[in-house]
């Protein structure tokens, strides 16, 4: 196994494994120091099947619960990331999110296995929340310290959200997305977010989840979102991903952000994915 750092401000490349056995337990350690380590792992030239996937995932914990996706019908806990290439829908995903941090147990990563990639376009962006709270400008740092962020899936899944099968921007979508009045419920967590195992401070979650701060007004809330998704987006805290076929990716809510681009426009684009919850 060899662990090499991608040169950004978050990742790393994972080398030397077949994912198609199954790993010793002390190799299962390695990997999850250096999860912890780079917040983004990359393992290129892995030729899985969705047992492969699945058993990956339960090395780093458990299944997280996926509410608004329907799996593929060989896995219950396996959703297809699909587009197809004559798709005329919105893009998914394409803003910064931290996956379901509207659960109150939000999953503490995300698997994503790239099946069909086009040859160009559908980059991943991942955004450091740990180095983004490093780097807090005094002021802002005094502003949110100690707020209490209100996250809801409702502007994404409600009835009326974003992915809304009412809308007719989301006919003809591929994705097998469950929309729900179920979406309109909160949770609520502290903006700064202790990492759950070693401790390091993060901003946790962004705009595409959160309403609101317990502490603040409607329209404060807003504005202050609005400054946050900025910041925390920003050039400096950013890893690009370049996807290739038969990659494995594996991310840590805890400290980064993401989002999907376009650009690969006429291809057709699918990758399988898991949420991984913490062992019980």
């Amino acid at each position: 196994m060899h662990v090499t750092p991608i040169e950004a401000p978050c990742g790393a490349r994972v080398t030397g494994l077949d994912l198609r056995h199954e790993l010793a337990a002390e190799r299962i350690s390695d990997i999850r120091q250096a999860w912890l380590q780079y917040h983004v792992l990359v393992f290129p030239d892995q030729d899985l099947d969705i047992d492969d996937l699945a058993r990956f995932t339960l090395y780093l914990g458990n299944f997280g619960e996926d509410p608004f996706f329907n799996p593929i019908k060989e896995h219950n806990n396996i959703a297809a990331i699909r587009r197809n290439a004559d798709e005329k829908t919105s893009l998914f995903a394409e803003n910064w999110h931290t996956d379901w941090s509207f659960q109150p147990k939000p999953p503490i990563g995300t698997c994503l296995y790239g099946i069909k990639i086009p040859p160009k376009g559908g980059d991943t962006l991942f955004a450091n929340q740990h180095k983004a709270y490093d780097e807090l400008p005094a002021g802002l740092k005094h502003r949110i310290e100690n707020l209490t962020a209100i996250h809801s899936a409702a502007s994404g899944y409600s009835s009326t959200g974003l992915y809304s099968e009412r809308k007719k921007q989301n006919v003809g979508r591929s994705m097998d997305i469950v929309t729900s009045d179920e979406a309109r419920r909160t949770h609520n967590h502290p903006l700064i977010r202790p990492h759950t195992e070693t401790g390091r401070a993060a901003i946790y979650s962004t705009a595409g989840y959160i309403e609101g701060f317990e502490e603040l007004k409607k329209q404060e809330s807003k504005k202050l979102l609005r400054e946050l998704y900025s910041y925390q987006g920003s050039p400096q805290f950013i890893y690009r991903h370049v996807w290739k076929p038969n990659m494995l990716v594996v991310w840590d809510n805890r400290s980064v952000l993401h989002k999907a681009t376009g650009g690969y426009e006429g291809y057709d684009r699918l990758l399988y994915r898991t949420t991984i919850s913490e062992f019980d």
